[in-house]
């Protein structure tokens, strides 16, 4: 039965819903809507110009409408008179099939047709940096190995307390939080879930953690790499696939390596198949290269993977098996789309399980100190036309996905790249000036 948002509204206190849309870059759209005119809104969508934000469409393109899935709600715990809710884009009365939640959902029900549910736990990291940008938000945060520092995580109590107490409040059963490896850096986990509900969630964290930040007078960032030589933000997805009923494990069989299942394997298949141009969705933006090939940091290693390997329990590999039933990928970072991030970990997985994909040798090595005796592994892109190239040439994985949505994609993806080469930066002046 689908929630009535009036009457939510009513029993709430809730004066304006945001209804919100994700673009393919990531960005948050919104329209603050009455309580009074939330009705409407549900059933016929509150309107957009599309072209306006990142998707595939222009100007003379009709309405876009942004129609509230009710099913995701929340309640801003840090403003209670305001809701926000999920919505998903249509046009002309047609799903819009770029949008990146239309397509989470699309490939959902794909997944169900093979009788398998994913779900999903994802690690966002952000830093807490100073309003302006430039640096992080505590000055004594200055640690050579800061990853878990008691102090650090003390002097920003009143930030990561909030945010966790709302996720308590939201029933999202979050279970630790921790300084990270970098100066400044934070990760807080919640308990995993569908897919669509983690992206939900995902989108609403990011949404929330910049809230607090601001309120206390910080500014919070997911960006891959925004300090050189610190540890950047990754947002690692620990991924298990059960029957449709959510109750078996499917993945899991003890008797098999690693607690893999043979179709949890080919799953993984998939992953490792297509781990190139995947790249280019887990690691959208021109920074997010400066985290997968960051030299050594200060606190000794970067966190995040070159090569494309699988391991058991170690974390210097792209993905590791830490448990019967389960694996986690590495590769994806802050900047990642909460939608598309797990829309393509089903795209890959299940061409995987259809084309039988082997995943290759794993490997028990320290890949920061011993990966150079790898060698035919592929390396991940070294940047995101690199990354932008190999999804392009990926047939199987564009058809996985998406023509549509692969299409539009590319286009705006590509124009970004193009424009950041056409800006001159400081680099090319101190370097080139006196040639």
């Amino acid at each position: 039965m689908t929630l009535d948002l009036s009457q939510y509204a009513s029993e709430r206190g809730i004066k304006y819903f945001m209804i919100s849309y994700t673009d393919l870059f990531g960005g948050q759209r919104a329209k603050l809507v009455p309580a009074e005119a939330i009705a409407d809104m549900q059933k016929d969508g509150a309107g957009f110009a599309g072209f306006a934000t990142w998707l595939d469409l222009t100007p003379a393109h009709p309405d876009l409408f942004a129609v509230p899935d009710a099913s995701s709600v929340i309640q801003l715990p840090w403003k209670k008179d305001v809701a926000w809710v999920a919505a998903d884009c249509v046009m002309d009365d047609r799903p819009v099939e770029q949008a990146p939640r239309v397509l989470l959902k699309r490939l959902v029900a794909e997944a169900a047709k093979e009788g398998l549910r994913v779900k999903t736990g994802v690690e966002p990291e952000f830093f807490l940096i100073s309003s302006d940008g430039s640096v992080i938000s505590d000055q004594f945060d200055t640690a050579e190995k800061p990853c878990y520092d008691q102090q650090a995580v003390m002097r920003r109590y009143d930030v990561i307390a909030e945010i966790c107490d709302y996720m308590l409040e939201l029933g999202w059963k979050p279970y630790q939080n921790d300084h990270e490896d970098a100066n400044g850096q934070f990760e807080m986990n919640w308990e995993y879930d569908d897919v669509l509900k983690t992206a939900d969630k995902h989108s609403f964290f990011k949404f929330m953690v910049k809230s607090v930040a601001e309120k206390h007078g910080f500014r919070a960032t997911f960006m891959p790499k925004p300090f050189m030589g610190l540890t950047g933000n990754g947002c690692h997805a620990h991924i298990s696939v059960w029957d449709i009923d959510g109750r078996i494990n499917a993945f899991a069989d003890k008797e098999m390596a690693f607690g893999l299942s043979a179709q949890g394997k080919t799953f993984l298949g998939g992953i490792m198949k297509h781990a190139s141009a995947l790249a280019a969705i887990t690691n959208p933006t021109v920074n997010s290269y400066k985290r997968i090939n960051a030299p050594r940091t200060t606190s000794g290693a970067t966190w995040s993977p070159n090569t494309v390997t699988w391991t058991g329990n170690n974390r210097t590999h792209m993905v590791r098996v830490p448990g019967p039933g389960r694996f986690e990928l590495r590769l994806p970072d802050g900047a990642v789309n909460p939608y598309l991030l797990q829309a393509i970990i089903i795209a890959a997985g299940l061409d995987g399980i259809r084309s039988q994909a082997d995943p290759g040798p794993h490997y028990d090595i320290d890949m920061y100190a011993e990966g150079h005796l790898v060698k035919d592994a592929p390396r991940l892109p070294l940047n995101l036309l690199d990354a932008l190239r190999a999804y392009d040439a990926d047939e199987g994985l564009k058809q996985a996905i998406g023509a549509e949505f692969s299409a539009a994609y590319l286009k705006l993806k590509h124009r970004e790249w193009n424009a950041y080469c056409s800006h001159f930066t400081q680099w090319e002046r101190d370097s080139t000036l006196d040639i």
